[in-house]
């Protein structure tokens, strides 16, 4: 690192100490004009370091994998921004309550620098589903096994290992928290806002609803997140919406005339009418479709509903390791998937230079 980086370094590591409520106002301030009001943006998740949840914790490159320089150089290029990278709490912390483990800590540390060196910023996303797997056993969050304490005391350590780095846009705490409902998923959630909050108040804090968090059942399932505290503000709720008839991203249904090309936007509706009656931030963590003209309009018209209202979006998903999944957009031989002809409508310039089908 030469004199000047280290010395830009420097600066924004006693920022981070010294200015935290000037700087808490101003993302407050900043965070709502992106997310309530104005353009979206439409990130992407890009697969892999969640791999073999069934070999945990696995081996890299057998079981599991890291997107690397190349992979993010195409994603960058067509405007996606942040990047979201799931990964297993397994890997990351061996035993619960023990120490961070260093080479997979290392690993993510080179993606995030790979992402900062194309400008992207980046989304760090816990995919547990809320438990943790030991030799075979799940562990359910929030039980005796798996207490709220032991979560945020990972989600503690996270946020201390990570704070020197400028462009984490947020922690998603929990990604999909399924079987621990209502009062029990907002006690936990509260306990690792709290343990980030601890050493940093910088990043977002992202936060699913519980279950599958559908965008269309959001009110009547996950209504008492709204009393969840965070002393920066910078809580953003994250709802998933997939269009098929059972919302499981799975499109295996007939249409059978219950879908319309507009039920994207059906769906989005109820949650962007819960932000706005509590006054809170949100963004879809996931969305996503098969390469299928019908499938492709609805997303269109999702698309643009989004952007209007002002509401995040983040494309599920990309990969080397998908092969034929029917939603993912990695490119095929240097050629673009058919759905980025309509997520390229959302994007801003400059768009990639690889080619279309």
């Amino acid at each position: 690192m030469d004199i000047a980086a280290l010395f830009n370094r420097t600066l924004m590591n006693l920022a981070r100490k010294f200015i935290i409520i000037p700087f808490f106002f101003l993302s407050a301030c900043v965070s709502t004009s992106i997310i309530k009001s104005g353009p979206s943006n439409v990130g992407i998740v890009l697969c892999g370091a969640e791999f073999g949840e069934n070999q945990l914790p696995g081996k890299l490159n057998t079981d599991y994998i890291y997107p690397n320089k190349d992979e993010l150089t195409y994603f960058a290029a067509k405007g996606f921004n942040p990047i979201t990278l799931p990964f297993k709490w397994e890997r990351v912390q061996r035993t619960i309550g023990g120490e961070l483990d260093t080479a997979e800590i290392n690993r993510m540390k080179e993606f995030i620098v790979n992402c900062d060196s194309l400008h992207i910023k980046v989304i760090l996303t816990l995919q547990n589903f809320a438990v943790y797997n030991i030799n075979g056993t799940q562990y359910e969050l929030n039980s005796r096994h798996l207490t709220n304490d032991n979560y945020k005391d990972f989600w503690k350590k996270m946020a201390t290992t990570f704070q020197s780095y400028n462009n984490i846009y947020g922690y998603d705490i929990m990604n999909e928290p399924r079987g621990i409902f209502g009062r029990r998923w907002r006690k936990a959630a509260q306990s690792a806002i709290d343990g980030i909050r601890e050493v940093d108040a910088i990043p977002f804090i992202i936060v699913d609803g519980e279950n599958s968090s559908f965008s269309a059942d959001w009110r009547e399932e996950n209504n008492k997140l709204r009393k969840l505290k965070d002393k920066a503000d910078k809580i953003i709720y994250d709802a998933h919406c997939y269009f098929d008839y059972d919302h499981s991203g799975r499109y295996n249904n007939d249409y059978e005339g219950r879908i319309t090309s507009n039920i994207g936007v059906e769906r989005l509706k109820p949650f962007v009418r819960w932000l706005r009656k509590h006054n809170k931030k949100g963004m879809i963590g996931e969305f996503g479709v098969p390469a299928d003209k019908k499938w492709m309009e609805v997303m269109d018209n999702f698309l643009s509903y989004a952007t209007k209202n002002g509401v995040n979006v983040t494309y599920w998903a990309a990969g080397p390791w998908w092969n034929d999944y029917a939603l993912s957009v990695e490119p095929t031989n240097g050629m673009d998937k058919p759905q980025m002809k309509i997520l390229d409508k959302y994007l801003p310039a400059p768009k990639s230079n690889v080619a279309s089908k």
